[in-house]
């Protein structure tokens, strides 16, 4: 009787074991996605911010250029006033 008994208990603790490494495990290779994850985050956040950079870039050109052609309108605005 007590034999079997401290036999159930040898097998539960043995299957607790396995059920302890096998969490382990399963711990270890969530932490390996999360590090990846986050490196993939942070690598996507540098390119957001190079994206966002050069859109702020290329709209101050457009910008710049715009202006640039409003004032040759307005140039030539000008000289049709003073040649008629």
């Amino acid at each position: 009787m007590a034999l079997d008994r401290l036999d159930a208990l040898e097998n539960r603790i043995r299957d607790l074991v396995k059920l302890v490494q096998e969490l382990k495990r399963r711990n270890a290779l969530l932490e390996e996605e999360v590090t990846a994850a986050r490196q993939r985050l942070a690598s996507q956040d540098d390119l957001n911010r190079r994206w966002e950079k050069e859109r702020i870039d290329i709209k101050s050109r457009i910008e710049r250029v715009i202006g640039e052609i409003e004032m040759l309108e307005g140039t030539d605005d000008i000289k049709e006033v003073a040649i008629d």
